[in-house]
Formats: C-alpha cells, sequence, structure tokens
C-alpha cells in the first residue's frame, strides 16, 4: 500500500494504450465518444511532453477492430504497434517484453474497453507482473455506464489506482515552477481541459492582456500562474 501512496512523477511510471480502435470505440456507451477521444489525446500529450514511456496495442486490427485513432499515433510517430489476438494484452509476450524494458512498476492504463481488456490486463499485470495499475477512468470507456462502472469498482477492489487524465497530467507537473514544461502543459490544458482551458484563455486575454490570437503558447511566466 506504501507505494500507492507515492505520487505519479515522470521518472517512476510508464503508460500504455490499449485498443483505442474504431470498432471498439463503436461500442462505448460509458462516456461521449467525442471527450474519449479528447481526453485519450491529451493523455499521450502529457505523456509525451513529460517522456514517460509509453506503448501502444491493439487487437485484430485488420480483421475486426481497425486502426488506431490517427490522432494518437500521431503524438508517437515512431512508436511500434504491438498486434496482438488476446483480448487480454498481458497474454501477448511482446507487450510483457515492453512493459519490463521499460523498468517502471506503476503502469497508466488507458484502454477499450473498461470491463474485458483493461479489467483481465490490471488484474494479470498485478498478479503475474508484480505492477502497479492506475486506471484512467475518463480515458477509457465501456459497452455501458453500468459495464465501465462496476468493472472499475471490482479493478478498485483489487487494488488497481482510478486517476483521471487530468489529474495525471498535474501530478506530473506538480510545481508550476518547473519551467521546462510548464508551456507545454498550459497548451494541453488550454486544448483539452474545457472549462479550465477556457479560464486559462480568460486569464491571458482579460486579467493579463495577452493578444487574442495565441499561436505559440501562453504569455505568461510560471511563477505568475495560478
Amino acid at each position: 500500500m506504501s507505494e500507492k501512496l507515492e505520487l505519479l512523477t515522470p521518472e517512476n511510471c510508464q503508460l500504455i494504450f490499449i485498443d483505442h480502435q474504431p470498432q471498439m470505440a463503436f461500442g462505448v456507451q460509458s462516456i461521449d465518444r467525442q471527450t474519449l477521444k479528447n481526453n485519450t489525446v491529451a493523455l499521450a500529450k502529457s505523456a509525451q511532453v513529460f517522456n514517460i514511456p509509453t506503448t501502444i496495442t491493439t487487437v485484430e486490427t485488420e480483421s475486426f477492430s481497425g486502426h488506431t485513432y490517427p490522432e494518437l499515433l500521431s503524438v508517437f510517430p515512431e512508436a511500434p504497434i504491438l498486434e496482438r489476438t488476446s483480448m487480454n494484452s498481458w497474454d501477448d509476450q511482446k507487450v510483457r517484453d515492453a512493459l519490463a524494458q521499460n523498468g517502471r512498476k506503476k503502469i497508466i492504463v488507458s484502454g477499450l474497453w473498461t470491463e474485458v481488456c483493461n479489467n483481465s490486463f490490471a488484474f494479470s499485470a498485478m498478479l503475474g507482473g508484480g505492477y502497479e495499475i492506475y486506471m484512467v477512468a475518463d480515458a477509457s470507456g465501456g459497452t455501458s455506464v453500468e459495464a465501465h462502472d462496476f468493472a472499475m469498482q471490482r479493478m478498485i477492489q483489487a487494488g488497481v489506482v482510478p486517476v483521471t487524465w487530468q489529474q495525471v497530467l498535474l501530478e506530473w507537473q506538480r510545481d508550476w515552477a518547473r519551467r521546462d514544461t510548464y508551456d507545454a502543459v498550459m497548451d494541453i490544458v488550454r486544448e483539452h481541459s474545457g472549462a479550465y482551458g477556457m479560464g486559462v484563455d480568460y486569464a491571458y486575454t482579460m486579467v493579463h492582456k495577452a493578444p487574442e490570437r495565441i499561436e505559440h503558447g501562453p504569455m505568461l511566466e510560471p511563477a505568475k500562474a495560478a
């Protein structure tokens, strides 16, 4: 339990995206699909900013599921796509090898569907690999609200830690004086964080009198941000 009390940092975790493919997304009923894609891409951009080791895995791409969201792939243009046949990513040796190579015991998970691929991977990785699992609830989706919610509850009972994409991003950032990632984090917030992002835009333009048309990131110094 003490390990799960540790905050997520760019140095102590890795990330896996499981089956963010069109046919899988078609079946999602627990969250608006466009919101799901927004949150997934935002999580990917966050991982890129903080250099988080990231694994992308797919299932039956050509025969059933279709190709991974292009918006997700564009964030990691060089990342290998680990194709498999099993509903459980852990069953595939390529996936297990990729996770082991990253050498980090905390795995952040974003996937479809919560009650199938996420559930089985989480239990197998915990039991078979001794990993700690952090399930990104709003960058994952199930075939119904009940399917997603009960799968999350089942995983929590087993020791999985529930998180949201923005929670993960801000836990990685942690300190607004961290200048090397501040601008990029604010860009993600402004593009993907809804009301929070709108609030940042308002502060820039109305309070700090930044130009209305911002093309290259925020106009505030980190020390001035709330």
